[in-house]
């Protein structure tokens, strides 16, 4: 049986399906090709395919045919390719018949497996005839056809991640970038790569991305914050880390470098750094802006070596405002008035909060104490415009500390230091207007603190112990009533007036509770001699003004006669005439009143010391008055004191008055006194204060 063949078009010949030949046949149709050459063909290892002059089939070796089984079905060494394969090769195999030139190309053949595999095939003419060698390549196709996959997914992968990945060749050129770094650095990929990576950065960023690449090419990772800027886009923040990588041999191949766009984190911080710098309620600079705004404000005041001017500023009485209105009307005051200083801040001024009710006001370029007091003075004026909240005003006062550097202090701790100790004894003084500092105020200061921490340790030790001044009758030397006066004991066990404390007056938490214990412990004793069945007599309970200031004063001190069982005549208030003309006077008014009611009688101490007296008299719900020691020891050499104390123990039965004189300490005064028409008096006349033991014995006697 011969091949049996048919042309396709383009002259290709095809074997026709109907015509087989065994493989030992196909020898027999080239007697040109000796059986000699065919066993020397045969015993070869390579694939070979030979051909005569025409591209008819002579002979394919044993190699060829057991790596494709069918082959001696084939008229055409190009039937053993994939259809896919098989015109380009035919292409190139006419081509090669008409011009008498070799090729080669890489094509699957059809194993014996029953799978296509990858064949490397060259085609070259040879003595008259065409050889057809092939070789599988099929595990080196296949690997680089992964590799080629692996390279397309990793730069899929690359291109997809929103970080701007480089790799750059050990000079600092650009060898590949993905997709995110051209578009922020307005890269090219067809034309970008290849140029110096330093000369994309911003020329402010060259310097440490030199650094960085450096470090680098000397086989260290390196990180800087860099800045990209494209042309109408806004600026981007990057935070790049630079990686070599490197050979077999240790050296550096390439560099990787990894830019993360940090701008959203840039962005958050710059909020956060706002946030942190500014008060969330009033949008003024909180404390810790402010430190650092003072810092630099001396340094630049040293260094021109001018004045600088500092204000602390405080409101009069804003606990109050939160606790009678809430706080939201305590908030709407610190917006208000915010507001207010920041519009009228003049140059070379800057405010802040710091917390609570306090703000504080640095003033640069001051050319004389008397220019920063002027400035204060203005800044008390921007709270007295009417502030209202829920239709009430809710104004109160301020309250101005100030000091001069480098007149009261070298640095920005003592700075402070020096106006809190002027703001402290304003307040101290009853507050409102401006104070400046002075060297005085410090050792007071010192003296206040002093006071504020003995006051701590009395009441951590319980060490307070009521003592009690009899009240006489002038006629009859007979007791009527006792003062409670506070003393306390140290560790040695002995006894101290409150003058060491007198601070602690000041201060409402301290006040409050120093009060709140001398009531305990003063009703303590008066429920006791009751219970003893003794006849006893009113006490007098002393108040600090800043007791009233949360306007519960008396339903706590009903409350607490209510708790005891006492009967509300058994207890007398004692306040001072200046309480009822300070800033608050109305919440000692009110607690006046509401005692009155319960049957409590007021005292209003320290008469003719403050103004406006004969007002108090007739406007306030007072019961006793009780002249001050000052005119009573000047009573007999004085003849206008003795008129006007004579005077006041006129008014005293007309207004319906008890009339109490403090201070006696001769039968002189006593006499005077008894003659003005004054009823009672205390003094060391009568004796010192008594303890309590010493008061139940007198009572005893009654």
């Amino acid at each position: 049986m011969g091949f049996s063949t048919h042309r396709r078009p383009g002259g290709i010949s095809i074997l026709s399906p109907s015509d087989t030949l065994p493989k030992l046949e196909l020898g027999r149709v080239a007697p040109a090709l000796s059986r000699i050459d065919q066993n020397a063909i045969d015993a070869l290892p390579q694939m070979i395919w030979i051909t005569d002059a025409q591209g008819d089939p002579l002979h394919c070796n044993l190699a060829w045919q057991r790596y494709v089984p069918h082959c001696h079905n084939a008229d055409n060494w190009m039937s053993c390719l994939h259809p896919d394969d098989e015109l380009p090769a035919a292409k190139l195999w006419q081509q090669a018949l008409q011009t008498g030139q070799s090729f080669q190309g890489e094509y699957r053949l059809r194993h014996y497996s029953g799978t296509w595999r990858w064949a490397l095939l060259a085609v070259q003419p040879h003595q008259g005839h065409w050889h057809v060698s092939g070789m599988d390549i099929h595990d080196r196709i296949t690997a680089q056809q992964d590799l080629y996959r692996s390279l397309g997914m990793q730069k899929d992968m690359l291109d997809a991640s929103v970080d701007c990945i480089k790799i750059l060749n050990p000079d600092g050129t650009l060898a590949h970038m993905n997709k995110s770094g051209c578009e922020a650095l307005g890269v090219n990929p067809d034309t970008g790569f290849g140029q110096r990576w330093l000369s994309l950065l911003p020329p402010d960023i060259r310097i440490k991305g030199q650094r960085a690449l450096k470090q680098a090419q000397q086989g260290h990772n390196a990180r800087f914050a860099g800045m990209s800027v494209i042309p109408g886009l806004p600026p981007q923040f990057w935070d790049n880390i630079l990686t070599p990588v490197l050979n077999t041999r240790g050296e550096v191949a390439n560099i990787l470098c990894v830019s993360r766009d940090v701008t959203a984190q840039r962005q958050a911080e710059k909020r956060l750094r706002i946030s942190s710098e500014s008060d969330e309620l009033t949008g003024l600079p909180n404390r810790r802006s402010f430190n650092h705004h003072l810092k630099l404000a001396l340094s630049a005041a040293e260094s021109s070596h001018g004045m600088l001017g500092l204000m602390l500023l405080d409101l009069d009485h804003f606990k109050h405002i939160n606790d009678t209105l809430g706080h939201p009307a305590g908030d709407h005051l610190l917006r208000v008035l915010s507001r207010r200083l920041q519009a009228w801040l003049p140059p070379h001024t800057s405010v802040a909060r710091l917390g609570g009710d306090e703000f504080a006001i640095v003033v640069d370029r001051i050319d004389s104490p008397q220019q920063l007091a002027d400035l204060a003075q203005q800044v008390c004026a921007q709270i007295e415009a009417p502030i209202t909240y829920s239709g009430k005003h809710i104004n109160g006062g301020m309250s101005i500390g100030c000091a001069l550097y480098p007149q009261d202090a070298a640095d920005a701790a003592s700075l402070m230091k020096s106006a809190d100790t002027a703001l402290n004894d304003l307040k101290a003084g009853g507050r409102g207007g401006v104070r400046m500092f002075n060297i005085a105020m410090l050792e007071m200061a010192e003296t206040a603190a002093t006071h504020l921490e003995r006051a701590r340790q009395i009441l951590r030790d319980d060490a307070i112990t009521p003592y009690f001044q009899p009240k006489v009758r002038l006629d009859d030397g007979k007791v009527a009533g006792f003062e409670a006066l506070l003393r306390w004991k140290d560790a040695n066990g002995q006894l101290h007036a409150p003058d060491s404390i007198w601070a602690a007056f000041n201060d409402y938490e301290l006040a409050s509770r120093i009060g709140e214990v001398m009531r305990t412990k003063v009703m303590a004793h008066l429920r006791q001699w009751r219970r003893a069945g003794l006849p006893v007599v009113p006490v007098s309970i002393n108040a600090a003004p800043v007791e009233f200031l949360r306007d519960d004063y008396a339903e706590r001190l009903i409350g607490h006669m209510e708790h005891m069982n006492l009967p509300a005549n058994l207890v007398e208030v004692e306040v001072t005439e200046h309480m009822l003309g300070e800033r608050g006077s109305e919440y000692v008014i009110r607690a006046l009143k509401l005692l009155k009611q319960h049957g409590v009688r007021i005292a209003l101490d320290d008469f003719g010391t403050g103004q406006s007296s004969l007002a108090h008299l007739r406007d306030y719900p007072v019961d006793c008055v009780k002249i001050d020691k000052d005119f009573v020891q000047r009573i007999e050499q004085e003849s206008t004191i003795r008129a006007i104390v004579k005077a006041v123990g006129c008014l005293g039965p007309s207004m319906q008055l008890d009339l109490v004189a403090e201070g006696v300490e001769t039968e002189a005064q006593r006499s005077i006194l008894k003659d003005c028409g004054y009823q009672l008096g205390q003094g060391y006349l009568f004796g010192k204060p008594w303890n309590a033991e010493e008061v139940q014995a007198c009572l005893q006697r009654l």
